[in-house]
């Protein structure tokens, strides 16, 4: 193992990207024993960043936000990239691994809106903002009266459209909010009435395979409960081959007796079809666990529900 006397950590520049960087630049410091300053945080513009205009979905969806960090890391400008779970394909470059997962935040999403507290506090045709299939999906699923339209940018763009009258509500991520020290803002909504998207909540930290003394660095933050349970549900989405174009959500809990509670649900993006189900076991079953229930699941849906899956 080389020795280092400095790194590059890899980020997006939004101010949730930069606080989640720092919160890594701060604990690799605190384990190397290094002043702060010997990491250096790099930002960069990612594809997912420069298209604002139209639906990711359009454009690739997964990857859009990791694509010029993974090839700054793949060619060495930085050591290590800091991501949203969330937004990581489920299949990385051979030359690149998850080296942590830092502890996980509130998994929830949170209503936002000026004059409602809840779902069913919405007036009839309410406007959503968001972006996200998947949120969309489930509050069509929730309430087919609502009408979704297209909200992209970070989370203060996401609030100003909000208070221009854009839409009526929006969503966004109870922990995001929390990073972000806007935890007051709107209303968690419960996970039984809307799982999140798969690793939502969580952020992990990629470095190139082969530099053995930042992989042990960055390793040192891992989580290991965390890193359990957004494996399974990471699991669940690689056996979907979900994407920004399928509504997917999926939340892994271990429970009070070691096991693994692994809840996944499948949609139609208009929310008029979907299924949902849920699977129980050993940590060392996880993996296995999670491709079962997606395979179940697509079993059990109709054809609008496979129609997704070819």
């Amino acid at each position: 193992m080389t020795p280092k006397s400095k790194l590059v950590i890899g980020t997006r520049g939004s101010p949730l990207a930069l606080a989640q960087a720092h919160m890594v630049q701060a604990g690799v410091a605190q384990h190397l024993g290094w002043p702060v300053e010997a990491i250096e945080v790099a930002i960069f513009k990612t594809s997912g960043d420069r298209i604002q205009d139209k639906p990711l979905s359009e454009f690739g969806g997964k990857g859009l936000f990791t694509k010029e960090l993974d090839e700054a890391l793949l060619d060495g400008r930085i050591d290590l990239a800091v991501h949203s779970m969330k937004d990581v394909p489920t299949r990385l470059p051979g030359e690149m691994v998850l080296a942590a997962i830092l502890p996980r935040e509130d998994v929830r999403d949170r209503l936002i809106a000026p004059s409602a507290k809840s779902v069913d506090d919405l007036p009839h045709g309410a406007r959503i903002g968001t972006s996200s299939l998947r949120r969309g999906a489930q509050m069509k699923l929730l309430r087919p009266d609502f009408v979704i339209v297209p909200f992209r940018g970070n989370v203060q763009t996401r609030l100003d459209k909000l208070a221009r009258g854009e839409a009526d509500a929006t969503l966004l991520a109870a922990a995001g909010l929390r990073r972000l020290d806007m935890d007051h803002v709107g209303a968690a909504i419960p996970t039984e009435q809307m799982l999140p998207a798969p690793a939502q909540a969580a952020i992990g930290v990629t470095v190139r395979t082969e530099d053995d003394f930042t992989r042990n660095a960055v390793g040192a933050l891992n989580h290991a409960d965390t890193a359990l349970a957004v494996a399974a549900e990471r699991a669940f989405l690689a056996r979907l081959d979900g994407s920004c174009r399928t509504p997917i959500a999926a939340l892994a809990t271990l429970e009070a007796d070691g096991a693994v509670l692994l809840r996944g649900q499948i949609l139609s993006p208009d929310g008029a079809h979907h299924v949902e189900g849920q699977s129980r076991g050993r940590p060392e079953e996880a993996a296995a666990m999670a491709t079962d229930l997606a395979e179940a699941l697509i079993g059990q849906g109709g054809l609008a529900i496979k129609a997704l899956f070819g």
